[in-house]
């Protein structure tokens, strides 16, 4: 999680909204990425997305021993990559702030951690109180 949370304060530091994502199998980070849908003028480049892409193309097998760490609770998009691949395991920093489509993912078979990071709702707070138009945008709303 410190490697997603580094990733999250990258992304701010560049201007955008600050989650923070790697996705690790056997224990050895393959992708990481933050949100950067400011940053390039994306639609879809949530941290999530952006980790997946840049770990690259991976096989069947290899998604299925992966784990993918988050900054915040993915949301619905970012949840359908995590079945589409059949990412078994995703550790989410916290939920307080946004909470993705969670209980869905469990009755997927998706072992979900969260692990109510201090740091991660702190950075996210900071954030929405400063930047609600750009927040309500990233989700949605």
């Amino acid at each position: 999680m410190a490697e997603a949370l580094a990733e999250a304060r990258r992304g701010h530091s560049e201007g955008g909204i600050p989650i923070g994502s790697v996705l690790a199998i056997d224990g050895a980070i393959v992708g990481r990425g933050h949100n950067r849908r400011i940053q390039r003028g994306s639609a879809v480049l949530h941290a999530e997305i952006d980790a997946l892409e840049n770990a690259g193309r991976l096989s069947a097998a290899d998604y299925r021993r992966s784990v993918l760490y988050s900054t915040l609770s993915p949301c619905d998009m970012c949840t359908g990559a995590v079945l589409l691949y059949r990412i078994p395991r995703v550790v989410i920093g916290e939920n307080r702030t946004f909470r993705g489509p969670e209980d869905y993912s469990r009755s997927r078979g998706v072992s979900l951690d969260v692990l109510d990071d201090p740091d991660c709702v702190a950075l996210m707070e900071v954030f929405i109180a400063a930047n609600p138009s750009l927040w309500n945008e990233d989700i949605g709303e």
